[in-house]
């Protein structure tokens, strides 16, 4: 009796602190921090939200919102496909139930960074999935690549299941153990590789956490840097909800006033046409989905000329990839199944596939990273050309962004492996640099950086002022009055 009303006690002191510390005026005031330490009247029961029953005479904080979200909905696939198997299997408790995500983190007790059992069934992702005493101090995630991520607060709570389950090592590592010894031999041993749905975290963190299939010798944009604020998972979307915060979009993009509106967002670091159709107005949305367009005509291409066998491609079924029986371009219901599913797979095409994919499980990977996505789906498309016998035309399509916003380039990659831009080149080689210049007169090391931002040159991101600069000094010592700051 005595452990009873303990334990009881303890979740009481847990749902007072978070109450108390949601009414704390904070920068981001839906999201729950350190826990503080409360003496609560003694009740006889209560149960933790989300786990069981409302729990009487308790207000949850946020919990209207959570209940409206994804992440509560009960009858979503996502928490019943295990259904029939009596309970949600451990390789995917992790992202599937609260459960396997506290056992993935430790806080069950188990080892942390595995997911020791299967989880049972009946959970969603509950409150205590992301509140609880590991969550308060997690920075960092640790991606498929094998590459660790650092310094990213709360919003590792979201990549730890937003990250997708692939990278290009498990591409290689896939055509490596069907033993070829060139990119264009069919291999029965040889299947799909797919990194799983809503894989925003690996969008956003770009070439650092290798999420896509990067080809060799190729540079690749790194994390995709937007406004402070807003540079992050939390800082864009409601994190009970899950919405995004589209009346604070409008500010910087006019003109948005739904999900949709975003895909029509193009700025002025984009001025590049990446699809080759001429048109520049267009959102960067569509200029993903006319390279895509063109990788699929180029992978058909090559299942026909080179694998031997028509291939086609259905996002509704499992595994995606089907024979084209008919040859008509399009899958079909009746070859959209199991049985029929691609089987003349070779490494030059298995890495064009997983690229393909990785463009489309991420509906808002044009916001999240969409200069990455662009490169690999540019890369793809080139790797194909090598062997076809009719390349897809690549003329007037770009891969890459001019010089001040070419993020993949030396001129902003050159530091990565030292983690920081050396204060010796801050000023003209991070985001951050020339306005810190600007106001102090000095640089100190700055983070590395994806090209230049908005805030590089402009003093107010709303109207797009620039900074006022009267006079430069060069480095001889002379001094050049400009006359129109």
């Amino acid at each position: 009796m005595r452990n009873t009303k303990t334990a009881v006690l303890l979740v009481l002191m847990f749902v007072a602190a978070l109450l108390l510390v949601a009414s704390c005026a904070q920068p981001e005031p839906d999201i729950i921090e350190k826990p503080v330490t409360v003496v609560v009247p003694k009740k006889e029961t209560v149960i933790v939200p989300g786990a069981g029953e409302p729990t009487e005479g308790v207000e949850v904080p946020f919990q209207a919102d959570w209940a409206s979200s994804g992440h509560a909905d009960a009858e979503a696939e996502a928490f019943v496909h295990w259904d029939e198997d009596g309970a949600v299997s451990a390789s995917c408790a992790k992202c599937h139930s609260t459960g396997g995500y506290l056992d993935f983190l430790g806080a069950d007790g188990t080892a942390a960074g595995t997911v020791d059992n299967d989880a049972p069934l009946g959970t969603t992702v509950t409150c205590i999935a992301c509140h609880n005493e590991v969550t308060w101090d997690k920075d960092s995630v640790i991606f498929p690549s094998g590459v660790e991520i650092t310094g990213l607060g709360p919003e590792s709570r979201c990549m730890e299941c937003h990250q997708g389950r692939a990278s290009s090592a498990s591409v290689d590592t896939a055509i490596e153990g069907a033993g070829l010894t060139d990119d264009d031999t069919v291999s029965a041993d040889l299947g799909f590789t797919n990194i799983h749905y809503y894989a925003a975290a690996a969008t956003q963190a770009g070439g650092t956490a290798m999420g896509g299939y990067q080809y060799e010798g190729m540079a690749y944009d790194a994390k995709f840097t937007h406004v402070a604020g807003y540079d992050s998972c939390v800082g864009c979307h409601n994190v009970h909800t899950l919405e995004l915060k589209l009346d604070e979009c409008s500010v910087c993009h006019t003109g948005v006033s739904s999900s949709d509106d975003l895909k029509d967002v193009r700025m002025a670091g984009s001025l590049v046409d990446y699809d080759g159709d001429g048109d520049l107005s267009e959102g960067i949305y569509y200029e993903i989905e006319g390279l895509r367009a063109m990788l699929y005509q180029g992978m058909q291409a090559y299942a026909s000329e080179v694998a031997g066998t028509a291939i086609v491609y259905n996002a509704a079924s499992y595994p995606y990839f089907f024979i084209d029986t008919d040859a008509n371009g399009e899958a079909s219901e009746e070859e959209s199944v199991r049985d029929n599913a691609f089987n003349a797979w070779t490494g030059r095409l298995a890495k064009a596939a997983y690229n393909y994919q990785t463009s489309l499980k991420d509906p808002g990977a044009f916001a999240h990273g969409g200069k990455y996505i662009i490169q690999l789906l540019y890369d793809s498309i080139a790797d194909l050309n090598t062997v076809l016998a009719t390349p897809i035309d690549l003329t007037n399509a770009n891969r890459i962004d001019d010089g001040h916003f070419a993020g993949s380039e030396e001129a902003f990659r050159h530091w990565d492996e030292d983690g920081e831009v050396s204060s010796s080149c801050a000023k003209c080689h991070s985001a951050d640099g020339l306005p810190l210049f600007l106001k102090e007169g000095v640089n100190i090391s700055a983070a590395t950086a994806n090209g230049f931002a908005c805030a590089t040159c402009h003093d107010d991101v709303a109207t797009f002022t620039r900074y006022a600069v009267e006079s430069v000094e060069f480095p001889s010592g002379a001094e050049l009055d400009l006359g129109n700051p």
